[in-house]
């Protein structure tokens, strides 16, 4: 038996090509699919395979954004006899589409952990190696040891927008470059 939904696709087709989609940045056929979902009737599943997008394909802590996407399509939602709150997918969807993808927690699982493709007696000893020692940058004009060494706030706010990686431009990032 095929699951059909609302316009006769296929059910698991929807899916995969929904989450194939976003991982590809390709927000208009990651759109059309998760809202196709939605208005089929299996809100929950689309939910719930959102949030696995978000682990499974997505870098940095955007699951936290898709919860409470999630919390606010379930908050109109509530007492409501009709459906509502689609643009909460919508959203979702732009969201997962425009950010950085990886895919490390579904390799740490399935090649390290299932497949055991690490060495991992190796990689724990890597990370054994004590004592570690203080990175340099650590002494700024915050630390006793790097307000000993004449450190200011201007060196501070330079050297630290550098340091940032990966890097976005900031609304204010040109008060700290226009300081040097």
């Amino acid at each position: 038996m095929i699951i059909r939904t609302r316009n006769g696709y296929d059910f698991f087709e929807v899916s995969s090509a929904m989450q194939k989609a976003i991982r590809r940045g390709d927000t208009g056929v990651a759109g059309f699919f998760a809202l196709e979902l939605w208005e089929s009737g299996y809100r929950d599943y689309v939910w719930k395979r959102l949030f696995t997008i978000s682990a499974e394909d997505c870098w940095g802590l955007i699951t936290a954004e898709v919860e409470a996407l999630w919390q606010g399509h379930e908050l109109v939602n509530k007492k409501s006899n009709e459906p509502k709150g689609r643009i909460f997918v919508s959203k979702c969807v732009i969201l997962l589409c425009e950010c950085a993808k990886c895919r490390d927690a579904d390799h740490l699982q399935n090649f390290v952990y299932d497949r055991r493709d690490v060495d991992v007696e190796r990689w724990i000893e890597d990370v054994r190696r004590y004592p570690i020692p203080i990175p340099p940058y650590t002494y700024d004009v915050h630390t006793r040891k790097g307000k000993k060494m004449g450190r200011t706030k201007k060196e501070f706010f330079k050297d630290e927008l550098e340091a940032l990686q990966p890097r976005i431009k900031g609304l204010f990032d040109d008060l700290v470059e226009s300081e040097t």
